[in-house]
């Protein structure tokens, strides 16, 4: 019989799967088996299936490494075994659910607030609209202080200022105020973004009102705050978890999770695509592009473990946009091309700013207000599970005297 052939698309075929695992077809079976990796079958052959290289790999690695708990420890800091049981949100054969809703499919109708009313799963309060608090005197100055630094940077401290944990406490155990006081922090964040207390629309008819958007460009808006609400254990949504877990209000969660988020390896890589973006001179990107992959620099925001098949969330932004904008497009084929890596969600955000002109740094505040979301729902069902997130460390240091 002839031998099946991989695709370009990030997938294996058995007999591949099988080689690199170092196992036979029977043993790959009995793997798919027992869950320990997943099967897609191909569009035109129902009899046939294959396998994305990224599973395949990660399970080669698990088998090399062995169980001794050490190893199964430090795999599971990195993109490696589940370490907790949440409800919020799933990601299997390169597509996003939130509770069990396809995100990108929420992504064409629903409002961040519909999303966040489902995510934080609280019975009795399903809709709401985001109010800011009242802000403190001096705010003024202070929004004028931190005008003149990065908003990367000036976002954490100006919501610490913003905001208060009021209702959101460990004590508070009605429904109806904990989503409330949840909903003034989403405000307070949007006061921090763009200087105007929240009124009573979706937050994203208020940030196209702040930006001067048209109704095109406040469903853009619309829809990647949706696509960023949650993306399951990232690094800001485990900080936020952690925070959680000591007790601490659901406001300290969103300051802990703004932590994370800052860093370049996280929402901070919209920062670093906007660098590498104004470098480039779009009479000969491609060339430009080239010529850095050769000298082992990458353009930012290309690649993700989790969608071997391309990142669905920047795909449903990006086919909105790349047609009217062409350097979006251009640098986005092109790094396709080359690498074989397909953008990310923060590419996608920032592609999504230029677009429509937004103000420098609105990337990263769609961003971080749309995961503030998520933030929240993490903390709350880190408090329904009532446990403290206390790992221990493997000690690798000089030994006692």
């Amino acid at each position: 019989m002839a031998k099946q052939r991989s695709d370009s698309s990030g997938f294996i075929n058995a007999e591949q799967a099988a080689d690199q695992l170092g196992v036979s077809r029977a043993t790959l079976y009995a793997y798919v088996s027992r869950g320990l990796l997943r099967a897609h079958p191909v569009a035109d052959d129902s009899r046939r299936h294959r396998y994305a290289r990224g599973d395949v790999a990660e399970l080669a690695g698990k088998r090399r490494r062995g169980r001794k708990p050490v190893d199964i420890a430090k795999s599971t800091l990195d993109w490696g075994m589940p370490v907790l049981e949440s409800g919020i949100t799933l990601i299997r054969d390169g597509q996003l659910y939130y509770r069990g809703h396809n995100a990108v499919a929420l992504a064409d109708q629903a409002s961040l607030e519909e999303v966040a009313s489902l995510l934080w799963d609280l019975p009795g309060f399903r809709k709401f609209s985001v109010s800011s608090p009242a802000l403190p005197d001096g705010w003024g100055p202070l929004k004028k202080h931190y005008a003149t630094i990065p908003v990367i940077e000036a976002l954490l401290p100006l919501f610490a200022i913003a905001s208060e944990d009021g209702e959101t406490g460990i004590w508070q155990q009605d429904e109806t105020r904990l989503a409330a006081g949840a909903a003034r922090l989403l405000g307070a964040l949007f006061a921090c973004v763009t200087g105007q207390d929240a009124g009573r629309y979706p937050l994203h008819m208020q940030l196209a009102r702040a930006w001067g958007l048209d109704a095109v460009g406040a469903d853009l808006v619309r829809r990647a705050l949706v696509l960023c609400a949650d993306h399951e254990l990232n690094a800001s949504s485990f900080t936020a978890r952690c925070v959680a877990s000591t007790e601490a209000s659901l406001r300290m969660a969103i300051i802990g999770g703004l932590a994370a988020l800052s860093g370049g390896l996280h929402g901070g890589m919209t920062e670093r695509i906007e660098t590498a973006w104004q470098a480039l001179d779009p009479r000969d990107m491609a060339t430009q592009l080239r010529r850095q992959l050769a000298a082992g620099v990458e353009f930012p925001g290309f690649g993700h473990p989790l969608y071997p098949a391309g990142d669905v969330r920047a795909k449903a932004l990006l086919e909105l946009i790349e047609p009217e904008f062409l350097m979006a497009a251009d640098i986005s084929e092109t790094m396709t091309a080359l690498t074989g890596k397909a953008p990310g969600i923060d590419f996608a955000l920032v592609a999504m700013r230029r677009y429509l002109e937004l103000p420098e740094g609105a990337a990263f505040c769609v961003f971080a207000l749309g995961r503030a979301v998520g933030w929240i729902a993490h903390a709350l069902e880190q408090r329904r599970q009532g446990q403290l997130i206390r790992p221990r460390a493997v000690y690798v240091g000089s030994e006692p005297k």
